[in-house]
């Protein structure tokens, strides 16, 4: 049966819209990558303190918490090919711009800053378009399949995109790495208007014309039900407290270890390769079975492996940490993405998404914030441990308040 259900995801691989649009996003992330091992070393090479290093990552997610709703309705009631590449094109300009900062030496702490913002803002109204797309083109029966392979697509970028940015920035520095950055969104955008074709919507869909009403009454509709309830929660809980590691890995890396880019790139990198295992391990799983218990689990195991690292001495053990937070870290997020949509009526499944980025990214964003406060006045060493008990300590209270099934 695993075996069966493995070999039928893989053919997804070869159908010519899913195919392609696997490639395309392959290509868009190796860049986005590169750029997320460049942008907070040149941060800290400029002079950014850990605060700034958080703030930094506040201003690329906090617009979740504003727009992301908007961008769910969106998904649902406008053109997402148009919406798609209207808002990935001004995305492309934030590298390009930064580029030229750099090739001028005036490139300033803030200046990144306020680009992330910009990125921020496209991303929160384009991604429940974006990730909308895999229900769109793949059968019901499929649905968890294709979120895993576009994961398999993500984790096998993060290895090769800082592996990339690590000999970049040794060889031609970080200009090279925004440069390849501007150049990976081209082809995303071309395929993402092939893919979906002009006026595609969800069946169940209505006219796409925005309201407010139908943004709310969504909200509520899903706030009513305790098993999507449940996996939101967990969702906001374990990026709040566990997406940090990322997010503060070049300091743990420089003040911490005592390490270069290189030690960066290459921890990252393993952060990839757990990715990978997990996404490549969920392939194997019966699709009918409910992916909440793997969600819950998994997430505690990635506030375990956060305080590893925490507690970690050496420098040369911290990539396996980072392959054991990568694998629950995918394993997670995929398991509860997968059950959102699956469970999600077709003419509600960008509001569905849009909460699920919403609690992703949100979370990511004010963790990043806090935890900057925390690692300024504790330490990285402590913040870390910190998130990583709480973790751990919020997944059993869910499990304890019966919004997850027992394991089977």
């Amino acid at each position: 049966m695993q075996q069966s259900a493995f070999r039928d995801s893989i053919r997804l691989l070869a159908t010519r819209r899913f195919g392609t649009f696997w490639f395309a996003s392959f290509l868009s992330n190796i860049g986005t990558w590169a750029q997320q091992v460049a942008q907070p070393w040149l941060l800290l090479n400029l002079g950014a303190s850990s605060f700034l290093l958080g703030l930094d990552s506040f201003a690329m997610g906090a617009p979740a918490v504003a727009l992301l709703l908007v961008g769910g309705v969106l998904a649902d009631r406008a053109d997402r090919s148009r919406v798609i590449a209207f808002f990935q094109s001004i995305q492309f300009f934030c590298p390009v711009l930064i580029v030229a900062l750099l090739a001028t030496s005036s490139v300033r702490p803030w200046m990144i800053i306020l680009l992330s913002l910009v990125v921020g803002v496209t991303d929160a109204l384009s991604m429940p378009s974006f990730q909308s797309i895999v229900p769109s083109i793949v059968e019901q029966k499929q649905i968890a399949a294709g979120i895993a392979l576009n994961s398999t697509q993500f984790n096998l970028s993060r290895i090769a995109g800082p592996a990339i940015a690590g000999v970049l920035m040794a060889t031609i520095g970080a200009i090279a790495c925004f440069a390849l950055s501007a150049a990976s969104y081209v082809p995303f955008i071309l395929v993402a208007l092939w893919i979906l074709p002009r006026g595609k919507r969800d069946p169940g869909g209505e006219a796409p014309v925005f309201d407010y009403r139908h943004l709310f009454d969504g909200v509520r509709d899903i706030s009513r039900d305790p098993a999507l309830r449940g996996a939101l929660l967990s969702v906001l809980a374990t990026n709040l407290l566990c997406a940090p590691l990322i997010t503060f890995c070049p300091v743990l890396i420089r003040d911490a270890f005592h390490e270069d880019v290189s030690h960066f790139s290459l921890t990252i990198s393993a952060l990839g390769i757990g990715g990978l295992l997990g996404a490549v391990g969920l392939l194997f799983v019966d699709p009918a079975r409910d992916r909440r218990p793997l969600s819950s689990w998994f997430a505690a195991c990635y506030g375990a492996s956060l305080a590893l690292a925490a507690l970690d001495p050496w420098a040369f053990a911290l990539p396996a940490v980072f392959v054991l937070a990568g694998t629950a870290m995918a394993v997670s997020n995929i398991s509860a993405n997968s059950f959102l949509q699956a469970a999600s009526p077709p003419g509600m499944r960008g509001q569905i998404v849009s909460l699920y980025m919403l609690a992703m990214r949100g979370g990511v964003s004010l963790g990043s914030l806090l935890t900057g406060v925390s690692v300024a006045t504790l330490g990285v060493r402590y913040a870390l441990l910190v998130n990583g008990v709480l973790a751990v300590l919020v997944q059993a209270t869910l499990r304890a308040a019966s919004l997850f099934p027992s394991c089977r």
